[in-house]
Formats: C-alpha cells, sequence, structure tokens
C-alpha cells in the first residue's frame, strides 16, 4: 500500500489560524478581520500545502522548481513566497509546517492505517515534500503504523514521475502490479505508469471521514 500524506493522510490548518499562531509566536496579535485578510493574500501568493501560487516571481523560480528536491529550496521558496506579502511573518509562518499543530489528520486516518497493520498489509507513505516527514508523523501519531517513508527530496524525484514508486515497491519488497497507490491528485496517479493500481479521493474537510477505509475493500 503507497500513501501520499498531504490532502490523503492530513491536511494543514486552517489558514487563518495558520497565520493568527504565527503571529503570536512572534508576539503579535492578529483581529480576525486582518488575519483573514492576511491569510488570503499569504494563500494567494503561494502556501506549502496550499494552492499553487498564481505567480511565481523570478527571484524564486530556480527554488520554486527545486522545492520537493532539497531542504533549503524547500524553506526559501515558501518563506521567500511569504516575504512578498509580510516578511515579518515569513519565517513563523513555515515553521507551522513542521509541527502537528500546524496540521489536521483525517478522523479516518489513524483506524485504517490500524487496520492495514492488523491485515499485515505493508505500507509506505510517498510524498513530494522538502522536509522530513517521520518526527511530524510520529507527532502525530502515525509513524509506528508505516513501514517506509520514500520521500522526493531523500530519492531525488517527484510524483508523477515512475521511479519514486519503484522505489517505494522495492522499499516494500512489493511488486508493482501487486501495489495500490491511494492519493488526491493526479501526480499519485501517475503510478499507473509504474503498474500499480491508483485510487485518488475526491477532496474532504481537515478531521472529517475521507474516503480512505474502502482501501480495505480493495486490498
Amino acid at each position: 500500500m503507497l500513501l501520499d500524506f498531504h490532502g490523503t493522510l492530513a491536511q494543514v490548518e486552517d489558514p487563518v489560524r495558520w497565520v493568527t499562531l504565527a503571529a503570536q509566536s512572534v508576539g503579535t496579535t492578529l483581529d480576525r478581520g486582518k488575519a483573514t485578510v492576511l491569510a488570503d493574500r499569504l494563500t494567494t501568493a503561494g502556501r506549502a500545502g496550499g494552492p499553487k501560487p498564481h505567480r511565481v516571481p523570478p527571484h524564486l523560480s530556480e527554488v520554486w522548481s527545486d522545492r520537493d528536491l532539497s531542504v533549503p529550496a524547500h524553506r526559501a521558496c515558501f518563506t521567500g513566497l511569504a516575504a512578498t506579502v509580510d516578511e515579518s511573518l515569513a519565517t513563523a509562518l513555515y515553521d507551522r509546517l513542521l509541527i502537528a499543530d500546524g496540521w489536521e489528520l483525517y478522523a479516518d486516518t489513524v483506524p485504517t492505517l490500524r487496520a492495514l497493520r492488523a491485515a499485515g498489509v505493508p505500507v509506505a507513505v510517498v510524498s513530494n515534500i522538502g522536509f522530513d516527514l517521520r518526527a511530524l508523523a510520529t507527532e502525530l501519531g502515525f509513524a509506528d503504523l508505516v513501514d517506509e517513508f520514500v520521500l522526493s527530496y531523500e530519492v531525488g524525484r517527484t510524483k508523477p514521475d515512475p521511479a519514486i514508486f519503484w522505489r517505494a515497491c522495492a522499499a516494500l519488497k512489493v511488486d508493482p502490479e501487486r501495489a495500490l497507490m491511494v492519493g488526491d491528485t493526479p501526480a499519485d496517479a501517475g503510478a499507473a505508469a509504474a503498474g500499480c493500481s491508483v485510487l485518488v479521493l475526491p477532496e474532504s474537510e481537515p478531521g472529517k471521514i475521507h474516503g480512505l477505509g474502502a482501501v480495505l475493500r480493495l486490498v
């Protein structure tokens, strides 16, 4: 079983909460109106875990291209995008991405992972990401239910490149034809080119049932 992380197992925190708590961490209090306006501008500029920016400034184009292939590029990319809106908050906003309080698991994430573990199904998290998910997964309470983390910045390949899915299958000692990739984007569906079966889940609200239980019927 191959599982995407963001949008499949977990979702980033609400944008207004993100901005409000980042501001608090640097000693600034924002009222809800100002936080809402700022959150909208930051989301439009480009937030890790959010929609792609409408425009990437030329001075950030290189780190944008490499954001999921390098830890420094990932940080430089998203702090740089945030700095185009509010330079004083850029680092604090990025740092919330690295802690459990900045994320919310879907309601069926842990129950599904526990059921897969009980059934003896090996699980790899396959993510396009520029930081180590392992500590975050431990904080969120599901690291011990995952056998392998196959992260783009570590393997040098990003989804939908078949190579990252082959790497995950090899790590689990599973033939691609016997593997199921579960995600939420066309990039995840790229696993089909690697020989895997694919399940693409529709968007769900953070913290709600996400339909992950369907994988139990498919394995």
